[in-house]
């Protein structure tokens, strides 16, 4: 069987309106014959906003914001995968040390990804489970971490799963969902430029794909501080399809999932394993 996926590598909008910004990449995305759309990280919400003004724009999983992309995905016949800012009523995790909890009353939200059907209705979601506390980054003074790990959804074109950016760096998040027979991975992000970054994106998404025989798909934000270079890598490792830089643009991979079962019929890793050793 083969699908259409449709990446929208894209900036925060300088207006502010991202509403508008899904509609327009929903309306090209089915002109373009797509499935499946995702959007990056932080779409929502930039991370560049303050502190005070990220945690106050946060909403719930079924507030206006989700509402919204439920209503567009459902106008334009697409599966989609967008981000939030989740807002964590009752949540008072420890603070950004690890020591003295928040304030009372003060909530830290998620960082989700959503999965909704070509209906708008809400098939899955995902809060991020590994925060990036590195560099002048500090993603756990504003965000709290997830506990568990999206379990892959079955769609109408493959088994589906899902992680957001620095989740990439741990190989055990993308190895969980391929032992349950996941065939398509995507990761949204918002990948930070700096040294050799681009470079390690891309060696990232090719091992996750090679190492799990299946189709990774990573898309990054295109905004000043990221890379953009999207890109789709297939089970034996040749990119499919892959953005040049940072341009925004509907970057777009037709998924064949014979390959996904050539692959795992070619080198049968998943018989080979010997957790007990691990």
């Amino acid at each position: 069987m083969t699908f259409r996926l449709g990446l929208a590598q894209c900036t925060h909008p300088a207006d502010g309106d991202v509403v508008a910004l899904v509609e327009r990449c929903a309306r090209d995305a089915q002109a373009a014959g797509v499935d499946l759309l995702a959007f990056p990280e932080c779409l929502m919400t930039p991370f560049e906003k303050t502190r005070e003004d990220f945690l106050a724009s946060a909403e719930p999983l079924d507030g206006a914001f989700a509402r919204k992309m439920s209503r567009i995905a459902a106008a334009h016949g697409l599966w989609m995968i967008y981000t939030m800012n989740e807002r964590a009523d009752g949540n008072t995790p420890k603070a950004a040390n690890g020591n003295a909890p928040e304030a009372a009353g003060t909530h830290l939200p998620y960082n989700t990804a959503v999965v909704v059907d070509s209906a708008g209705a809400r098939r899955g979601f995902y809060r991020k489970a590994h925060l990036f506390d590195a560099g002048d980054c500090r993603e756990s003074e504003r965000m709290a971490a997830g506990g568990r790990l999206f379990e892959p959804i079955d769609t109408p074109f493959c088994k589906l799963g899902l992680a957001i950016c620095y989740d990439l760096r741990f190989p055990e998040v993308m190895r969980a969902a391929a032992c349950v027979g996941c065939e398509l991975f995507v990761l949204p992000a918002a990948w930070v430029d700096g040294p050799r970054k681009a470079d390690q994106w891309a060696a990232l998404l090719t091992a996750r794909a090679v190492e799990n025989e299946m189709y990774v798909a990573g898309l990054s934000r295109a905004d000043e501080r990221c890379i953009g270079c999207s890109r789709v890598v297939d089970p034996f490792g040749a990119t499919v399809a892959e953005a040049p830089g940072k341009a925004p643009l509907l970057l777009t991979a037709d998924i064949d999932l014979t390959r996904v079962r050539a692959a795992r019929e070619a080198v049968p890793v998943f018989e080979h394993r010997r957790p007990s050793l691990y």
